[in-house]
């Protein structure tokens, strides 16, 4: 298999374990494997250890059930100097009739750290697609409203 060194794809099976009271996949669960594949795919192009820095825009689209297989689809969107956004796209298929529904997308601020888990510069990442120039474009975007964000917040709890 030849997936790029930006991108990065995991099935997951969802079993019993991962229900919550109402019979569908608990949100936590999802959350979980949202950042360890947040984790995977930062890691593995960067070379390097990560941490989580953000979670923008978790959105559950539909309900997960038991059984169903979860393909997680992940690509580094943007870089900066020591971070990484993380777009993930959460697909349900049903084994039976193998319908897919797409239920879920989010994304991971990442930070890569060095060995005393100080963050640490990361390789530019340079779009060559259309997708990717997009996905950069709006990576920069969201970055610039949590930067936005951030800023606010500041003024305003100072005052």
């Amino acid at each position: 298999m030849n997936i790029p060194q930006h991108q990065l794809t995991m099935t997951v099976l969802m079993t019993p374990d991962t229900a919550n009271f109402t019979g569908n996949v608990h949100g936590g669960a999802i959350l979980k494997l949202l950042d360890e594949v947040a984790y995977a795919c930062a890691s593995r192009y960067a070379a390097m250890y990560v941490v989580t820095m953000s979670v923008d825009q978790v959105i559950f689209r539909q309900p997960i059930h038991v059984g169903e297989m979860v393909t997680f689809l992940a690509s580094v969107n943007h870089t900066g100097k020591t971070s990484m956004e993380i777009g993930i796209r959460v697909v349900a298929e049903n084994i039976r009739t193998q319908e897919k529904r797409h239920v879920n997308s989010c994304y991971f601020t990442m930070i890569a750290v060095d060995d005393n888990r100080r963050p640490t510069p990361v390789a530019a990442f340079v779009p060559q697609t259309p997708q990717e120039i997009r996905r950069n474009e709006a990576a920069q975007v969201r970055k610039n409203l949590r930067i936005q964000a951030q800023n606010q917040f500041k003024a305003t709890s100072l005052s």
